[in-house]
């Protein structure tokens, strides 16, 4: 049965298109361009998800939101197991430490630089904290990849997956110099075959 993706440009939808690569499953894109102006989602996507989520895929006569909880469907459910660390493990918890970093400590300084930003002047008093933060969280990721370029373990998994955006975040904004390796995570990410099928098939990413 084919996956159903509903796929935003430049957003964390790319690297759920990335993992069907690798997981060779099959899968057609439902797209969905940002606003020129906003770069906020059009409002089709609330069609498929009442919050106007993406990634969100379709499968097996269901939907699955969220993209930890999509990586781990896809892993669990499309071949993926070699992409999971064995449960009893000690690198089953750094797995799981990791897919929750890359959607909600790190995103969060992320968002209030971006919402901020938009306030010019009115933001002044907060930016400081906010840049503080951002670079803690870079700074804290930095300090835990592994030198061979990788998140749990010692080849790719679903935690590189999910922290994937998140490193292109930091490299995007600037800070390749302060972290070096997370940039050449996103530079190992970016040669992998099935990333550059992903973004073929997904279109304009970012700058790459």
């Amino acid at each position: 049965m084919t996956i159903t993706v509903h796929h935003l440009n430049n957003s964390r939808s790319q690297r759920i298109l990335w993992l069907l690569e690798e997981l060779g499953a099959e899968y057609e894109i439902v797209s969905y361009q940002r606003d020129a102006t906003t770069n906020l989602a059009p409002p089709e996507l609330k069609q498929a998800h009442p919050l106007g989520k993406s990634p969100l895929i379709e499968d097996a006569g269901r939907s699955v939101a969220e993209s930890g909880a999509i990586i781990q469907y896809l892993c669990e459910r499309h071949g993926g197991e070699s992409w999971l660390p064995d449960p009893t493990s000690d690198a089953h918890i750094d797995h799981l430490e990791w897919m929750q970093f890359g959607e909600s400590s790190f995103f969060v300084p992320v968002m209030l630089k971006i919402y901020a930003g938009r306030l010019g002047e009115a933001a002044a008093p907060l930016m400081p904290r906010i840049e503080e933060q951002l670079v803690a969280h870079i700074d804290y990721a930095e300090s835990r990849i592994s030198d061979d370029l990788h998140f749990v373990g010692e080849d790719w998994s679903a935690a590189d997956v999910m922290m994937s955006f998140p490193a292109e975040i930091a490299v995007m904004q600037g800070y390749s110099d302060r972290a070096p390796k997370l940039a050449r995570f996103v530079e190992a990410v970016h040669a992998r075959p099935a990333w550059q099928r992903a973004r073929e098939r997904g279109g304009p990413y970012f700058v790459w």
